[in-house]
Order: structure tokens, then C-alpha cells, then sequence
């Protein structure tokens, strides 16, 4: 389950990147894969949409998320906790 998780993230980060997923590195940031924060807002939703999740996030302060945003090791294992949480409600 946590590996499709994981490649399902990456697939999505590496769309938003116009990269091949296996040049998204886990401890790449979204700056460093070229991703702006209208690639961000539209991962988020692709996220949402692929995982039927809601991703705390609030676009107008990333930083103040509890979303961790800042690499996309980070994004998956805060996907995983909200598929995993999802499942358990």
C-alpha cells in the first residue's frame, strides 16, 4: 500500500514537473523540481482527487499548513498519514 502511495505521489509531483517520475528525487523540493505555487495548488488537488482525500492546506500560507510541503519525501508521508487516517475513520 505505501509503495503505490509513494508512486502515486511521485507520478503526480513529476506530471506537475513535466519530468519522467523517476527523476523525482524523495528529498527534492518542489522549488528544485521547478514547481510554482500554481503547480503546488494543482498537485494538491490531483492529490485530493487520486487519494479521495482533503489536504489541510491553505494556498495563501503554505507555511502555516499542516500539510509538510517541504520535500516530496514529506508530501508522501503526509499523504500516507491521511489515506491512513482516512481508513481508520
Amino acid at each position: 500500500m505505501a509503495d503505490s502511495v509513494r508512486d502515486k505521489v511521485i507520478a503526480i509531483i513529476a506530471e506537475q514537473a513535466v519530468l519522467e517520475p523517476g527523476d523525482v528525487a524523495p528529498e527534492a523540493t518542489l522549488e528544485d523540481l521547478g514547481i510554482d505555487s500554481l503547480g503546488l495548488v494543482e498537485s494538491i488537488f490531483a492529490i485530493e482527487e487520486a487519494f479521495d482525500i482533503q489536504v489541510p492546506f491553505n494556498a495563501n500560507e503554505p507555511e502555516a499548513s499542516e500539510f509538510d510541503i517541504s520535500s516530496v519525501a514529506a508530501i508522501i508521508a503526509a499523504v500516507e498519514a491521511l489515506v491512513a487516517e482516512q481508513k481508520g475513520a
